[in-house]
């Protein structure tokens, strides 16, 4: 069974918060932290802590939030077995599963609106990966 881990730091909290509010009827979320904005916390503890919990399955996927989603991606991606990609728009979000088999989507909550932010984890969370040639690419990581 695929489980969705989901995790913030204090700029991308109310964005964690949003997605979660918005797709809860249909998802359900393992919330990794933080459970508040009120204190400035450092990212890479809570992508550490999301990425050894999605790399335990190859269903399970990750939502990381900061303020440019890049922190997250850098610190996600330092895992392995885990294949994060930096998402602004549902173009590069679904290349980023048919050909890259990402497995835990990073987002900038300055950088990206909240409507685009849910358009882009639906697109993550339905696009499946398309193997073929791309397989031995993905290998190679």
């Amino acid at each position: 069974m695929k489980k969705l881990y989901i995790a913030s730091d204090h700029a991308g909290f109310s964005l964690k918060e949003f997605v979660k509010k918005k797709l809860s009827r249909k998802i359900k979320f393992d919330d990794q932290g933080p459970q508040t904005d009120k204190i400035s916390v450092n990212y890479p503890d809570f992508a550490h802590r999301l990425c050894k919990k999605v790399s335990k399955k190859t269903s399970n996927m990750g939502i990381l939030i900061c303020g440019s989603g890049m922190g997250m991606s850098m610190a996600a991606n330092r895992h392995k077995k885990i294949r994060a990609a930096l998402c602004y728009s549902v173009k590069n979000t679904k290349l980023s599963r048919l050909h890259n088999n990402a497995n835990v989507i990073t987002l900038g909550s300055r950088l990206i609106n909240k409507n685009t932010a849910l358009k882009c984890i639906n697109a993550f969370l339905d696009t499946k990966f398309e193997g073929g040639r791309h397989l031995k690419r993905v290998k190679k990581i």
